[in-house]
């Protein structure tokens, strides 16, 4: 019998919120005691996410740091911009768990110009316990930063190349598809289903998209010197999902072998991360309802690249999944506990 743990979730009204409340609502070792949701704060639970049914007499509460303060975790659901002021008023023993992007970055300058905010709410751990040394890191923290999606999918696509030095680490090109809950659920013109079906379109194209620090920052963590990426982003036809395509020159003596050896040496004892068998492909779907992330390596012998294929689920191990995952370990709780690996396609 695992101790029970109550927690709190701000934001609790969006997508990546919703998922986190159906997760914790699953886990073997949380209460959920408060569901904050600003704007949408005394409305049904269910009138938002109709399919928490065990939510149906639960209504959204206000965002009270006296409230918050007295659970044992405290999830940060909210848009980018917005949780430095909820954390700093917290008291400094409280856990909690950002899923948005205000204490990734470690350069404020980085903050400054990808968020175009001029004051930095400062540097939390950096949520990716598959990074080098990250999870023992993230076991002993008090606030930890859950990586963006986009961030997640490409640094576990490219960090254990550029760790062992096969890769040239200033020629990263990365094309990534994203589902449309990737945006959140603000009411936007460019996400209505008649602009968005059956069709695909990049946008933040670049250099400019705001993962581009993260994902360089992480790598540096990794292992890289000075990492420099393209990254072009793509909205696609979906509610949800994210596959990337990762690629950098390669050394000409690296084989196709050696490419999948790395990988799979690096994420052998990992839980949420699998290399697919030779000759499989990821897919999105694949990866829907699951904390997991699926992986596929080739050499491009033509162009003389290393390429690397990525799935995850957005909401999933791109969001609320892996701030489970750190809530486990910030508590010492299983890692995999109220997660699931397998995915629900079709």
């Amino acid at each position: 019998m695992l101790q029970r743990q109550t927690a709190a979730v701000v934001g609790a009204s969006g997508y990546a919120g919703g998922e986190l409340v159906r997760l914790l609502s699953e886990h073997p070792a949380f209460d959920v005691q408060v569901l904050a949701a600003g704007s949408k704060a005394g409305r049904p639970v269910t009138d938002v996410h109709p399919g928490l049914t065990d939510r149906a007499h639960d209504v959204f509460a206000d965002t009270d740091a006296a409230a918050l303060a007295g659970v044992d975790v405290v999830f940060l659901a909210l848009p980018h911009g917005h949780s430095g002021a909820v954390a700093a008023a917290l008291p400094d023993d409280t856990v909690v768990v950002d899923l948005g992007a205000d204490h990734r970055l470690r350069d404020p300058a980085d903050w400054q110009a990808y968020y175009g905010s001029p004051e930095h709410p400062g540097t939390w751990e950096y949520g990716l316990p598959e990074l080098p040394g990250a999870r023992d890191r993230i076991r002993g923290a008090r606030r930890v930063a859950v990586p963006g999606c986009y961030a997640t999918a490409i640094t576990l696509s490219l960090w254990p190349l550029l760790a062992a030095g096969v890769v040239e680490e200033s020629q990263l090109v990365v094309v990534a598809a994203s589902g449309t809950s990737g945006a959140g659920r603000t009411a936007s013109e460019a996400l209505l289903a008649t602009e968005v079906m059956g069709s695909m379109k990049a946008y933040k194209v670049g250099g400019v998209h705001q993962h581009t620090p993260e994902i360089e920052q992480a790598l540096r963590t990794a292992g890289a010197t000075a990492p420099r990426l393209s990254f072009t982003p793509l909205l696609a036809p979906m509610p949800r999902g994210i596959l990337a395509t990762s690629s950098a020159p390669v050394d000409a003596d690296v084989t196709a072998d050696d490419l999948r050896a790395l990988l799979t040496k690096a994420y052998a004892d990992e839980p949420f991360v699998r290399v697919l068998a030779e000759g499989d492909w990821p897919v999105t779907a694949a990866t829907t309802g699951a904390n997991t992330a699926l992986l596929q390596v080739a050499r491009d012998d033509h162009a003389g690249r290393a390429v690397v294929v990525t799935a995850i689920d957005n909401l999933q191990k791109g969001a609320a999944g892996q701030a489970v995952q750190c809530a486990n370990l910030m508590l010492g709780l299983p890692e995999d506990a109220g997660l699931s690996v397998l995915g629900v396609a079709p």
